[in-house]
């Protein structure tokens, strides 16, 4: 539909509005691109869709708005004017037809641009620079690698959907002044076979940029292990990382490998590494230590480790090379030292957490409880063993043979954990039918107690004896960091699904995600230095919102007008800005061309 409103004209339910706004003593018009939809009760709304500036029809000198273009390939200044109002005296004149004005090719610009921002930021370019050259047929492999890591920050997938669908439908070819090229799938693939051997180097360059930006120390590091699945299994090298080992997502029918970190408690990450599958995680740390002394320098570090992770040879490795530790401890460890802290006293570090003390030769061991952490395993071992009893009860009143009843029983005890062991169950004999009499459970109220003594408290093991046990404590809990680094590789940025076949691949894949994650910790370590309460994944899906179209609109001597304009900032949009001390890049400069002529496909012949 093409029709001419009061305020302007309506082309296929979009239109162009002009705003006249008096400003001392001059009208000014402001023209926008308005999107007009209709509701349910049959009123219409309009939404502003684009800002396309001043143009001033007033007195000549006000309403001419002189802007430069590339006119076919030439850079030279000429001024736009509404077709019909053309000046008789300015050969450099272009009029304009604003009735035939049209909306191509959105696209999604705002997060992309942020993710350049914060690119530029970490001075990556200077890094990446001389090691990934542009090819001799004039490939150039660094901005492939930013549109990877743009594509893996902001709407992570595999790289035949980026290839398929995410480049056409991001700005990055704005951003970058590039076409296609960058995308092609071959080229996608190219680009991450040449990343991984600069691992190291490129965390020695972060380590000392977020030292620029935010005083980064790297003087306490938490390390942790995860591990992420493949759900299908490819053909690979008998030696391959790829093996069936201990998984935390819960899917030991799958291959997996484990990825190593070392983060700082503000989740900067150190180094990381990509480890077999079936990797133990008591055999990690030796090599993690003698990695991290080469690469750094020997230094006082302090390394904050979970149980199961430290061995007493890796700890007596920590202490001859000087490092310090506190480290997580069995709890079947409490079980021999506790008459020892039965004699000590508690100490109150702070609301709800209470410390004990316990010197034994070299280390220090440290009782906690927190009354939170209690109430919380608490409530989660009451709800966990009040669905194990409601199940059993409910099993009583089946019709089951006895084989039925194990797999039920089987599946209730997997789902209530821990808590399962408070039960002492009784099962039917081998020929004995399932009633309520053969079928009999009740509370283990000795070990209840035991369990009950236990929740809350955290037993630490470490090498500061002259540390404050509330330095310690905040220590340990700063764990959580790295287990947040984890997931979002896991959520959002959606390390896997894993689609490559060559292990070289599958490590490139992880190192691009990991990169990403430098991008958001790096956003993330400016949100909380100016409004905590943002998520850096909240600040960039805002930033999505902002997209870029191109207005075409033809000339009155038979060309096109292109402008490619992002949409007009929303007000939350200017809050973020001035919160990141950001500021929008100048709108690109537009371009006229020749009109192409769109030629009717011949029929196929059949």
């Amino acid at each position: 539909m093409v029709g001419k409103a009061k305020t302007g004209f309506y082309n296929e339910g979009v239109f162009l509005r002009c705003n006249r706004r008096t400003k001392d003593g001059k009208t000014h018009h402001y023209w926008n691109v308005v999107e007009s939809r209709r509701l349910s009760d049959r009123r219409v709304v309009q939404r502003q869709v684009l800002y396309l500036g001043e143009i001033n029809d007033s007195q000549r000198e006000a309403w001419r708005k002189t802007i430069e273009v590339h006119d076919e390939g030439t850079r030279r200044q000429v001024a736009l004017f509404p077709a019909g109002s053309m000046p008789g005296d300015d050969a450099q004149a272009v009029g304009i037809r604003l009735d035939e004005l049209q909306l191509r090719h959105p696209r999604q610009w705002g997060a992309c641009w942020l993710s350049t921002v914060l690119w530029q930021q970490l001075q990556l370019d200077e890094f990446w620079d001389t090691r990934l050259r542009a090819s001799r047929k004039g490939t150039r492999w660094l901005q492939v690698l930013k549109t990877l890591v743009a594509y893996r920050l902001i709407d992570p997938g595999s790289e035949w959907r980026l290839h398929r669908h995410w480049y056409e439908a991001s700005a990055m070819s704005d951003l970058l002044n590039a076409d296609f090229a960058l995308a092609e799938k071959d080229t996608l693939y190219r680009c991450l076979d040449k990343l991984v051997e600069h691992k190291d180097d490129l965390f020695k360059f972060l380590q000392v940029r977020w030292g620029e930006l935010f005083e980064a120390s790297f003087d306490v590091l938490l390390y942790d292990l995860t591990s992420t699945y493949f759900e299908t299994d490819t053909p690979r090298a008998q030696d391959d990382k790829r093996q069936y080992g201990y998984s935390r997502d819960k899917r030991f029918d799958c291959r997996q490998v484990v990825i190593a970190l070392i983060v700082t408690p503000e989740g900067f990450p150190l180094s990381y590494e990509v480890l077999a599958g079936n990797t133990k995680d008591s055999s990690t740390l030796s090599d993690f230590l003698k990695r991290i002394e080469t690469h750094y320098g020997r230094a006082k570090r302090i390394w904050i480790m979970d149980r199961g992770i430290p061995t007493e040879e890796s700890l007596k490795q920590m202490r001859a090379m000087g490092a310090s530790y506190l480290v997580g401890t069995p709890k079947g460890r409490l079980t021999k030292l506790e008459k020892a802290f039965l004699s000590q006293p508690w100490q109150r570090v702070r609301e709800g957490v209470e410390v004990k003390r316990l010197a034994q030769g070299e280390d220090t061991y440290v009782l906690a409880q927190s009354v939170k952490r209690i109430n919380k395993e608490r409530a989660m071992r009451r709800r966990r063993l009040g669905r194990y009893v409601g199940r059993l009860k409910e099993l009583q009143r089946q019709t089951l043979t006895r084989d039925e009843l194990l797999m039920k029983v089987g599946a209730a005890k997997k789902d209530a954990g821990r808590a399962a062991s408070l039960i002492k169950l009784h099962l039917p004999d081998q020929d004995a039918a399932v009633t309520a009499e053969t079928l009999r459970f009740s509370l283990d109220r000795a070990k209840l107690r035991s369990v009950r003594r236990r929740e809350g408290r955290y037993l630490l093991r470490t090498n500061l004896a002259e540390h404050d046990p509330d330095q310690l404590w905040t220590f340990y809990v700063q764990l959580t960091e790295v287990e947040q680094a984890f997931k979002e590789l896991k959520h959002d940025l959606s390390v896997r699904p894993i689609h490559h076949q060559l292990e070289s691949r599958v490590e490139a894949h992880i190192f691009v995600a990991f990169l990403a994650y430098c991008l958001q910790v790096t956003l993330k370590a400016q949100l909380k230095q100016l409004a905590k309460g943002l998520t850096a994944r909240a600040v960039l899906d805002k930033f999505k919102t902002i997209q870029m179209v191109d207005v075409h609109v033809p000339t009155a001597d038979g060309r096109e007008l292109v402008l490619s304009r992002y949409t007009q900032p929303e007000p939350e949009h200017h809050v973020l800005l001035d919160l990141l001390r950001l500021k929008l890049p100048e709108q690109p400069p537009p371009k006229i061309t020749a009109k192409q002529i769109r030629r009717t496909a011949e029929p196929c012949a059949v």
